[in-house]
């Protein structure tokens, strides 16, 4: 499905969106916040979906924030201002929470709201010319819409100083830090990223959904027994399911598992 500021690419149950502002460094205008946003929803109910891909045309995975909207939003009324923020935040806050795997394919530049992107989603690979960055200070603003998601994955000391600098970080350094699952040479991208998708396609789809609300559900508690009780609560609820009978049967049958697709 093509679209203005989209491109989306099905390949059986996979599907890869990718921003198409080439020209731009797939900077974010609020149009492609909408078509993100509506794409998004849409692969949530199409349970023939089973992987995401979040990539970028072009030069760059995305520059971040389109600089000319922000300086008109300022402007605007608060209301239209927060307006805008919140269609963003909903956005990544959506495919955090999208009951598939998402995996980022970032070469190029991932900047702003671009690196917040890649934070958002649950793997990362990166070519080794990938460099990511917290910008917005620079610029007079804050990385208030991707803090969540880029605490999340690099903590909140290294955020302080990322945070207040700007400074670029490499692809190396940022798989240091936690930010990035695996960089590989530009060349041996996509096939990193096809050898992540085919372990991905071998597993439960039931169970990775719950897998990502579990991590979700008990990040940074403490083991106390309420957590005892959630986590047997879950295992139990999970092997009911039609899907463990059909995962633990295929596997003691040393046969491949119903939801693993035919070659």
């Amino acid at each position: 499905m093509m679209s203005e500021f989209i491109e989306l690419q099905h390949e059986g149950p996979v599907t890869t969106i990718w921003l198409n502002r080439p020209d731009v460094h797939n900077a974010f205008s609020s149009g492609l916040v909408v078509e993100l946003g509506a794409a998004i929803k849409a692969i949530a109910d199409d349970a023939s979906i089973r992987v995401v891909v979040v990539a970028g045309r072009g030069k760059s995975f995305s520059a971040g924030g389109d600089l000319a909207e922000m300086k008109a939003a300022g402007l605007a009324s608060q209301e239209e201002n927060e307006a805008g923020a919140r269609r963003f935040a909903e956005t990544l806050r959506n495919l955090a929470q999208l009951g598939k795997p998402t995996l980022a394919r970032v070469h190029g530049a991932a900047l702003g709201g671009g690196m917040g992107l890649a934070a958002a989603c649950d793997i990362c690979i990166a070519s080794e010319n990938a460099s990511f960055a917290t910008t917005e200070v620079r610029v007079g603003v804050i990385p208030a819409i991707i803090s969540p998601y880029v605490i999340r994955a690099i903590g909140e000391r290294q955020a302080a100083r990322f945070f207040l600098t700007a400074e670029r970080i490499g692809a190396a350094r940022a798989a240091a830090l936690g930010l990035v699952h695996e960089c590989v040479p530009a060349e041996a991208l996509d096939a990193k990223i096809a050898e992540i998708v085919a372990a991905l396609l071998q597993c439960g789809p039931q169970a990775q959904a719950a897998a990502k609300d579990l991590i979700r559900t008990v990040a940074y508690r403490s083991v106390d027994d309420s957590l005892l009780a959630e986590t047997a609560f879950r295992i139990a609820s999970q092997r009911a399911q039609p899907e463990a009978r059909e995962g633990l049967s295929a596997f003691l049958e040393k046969r491949a598992a119903a939801w693993v697709p035919k070659v």
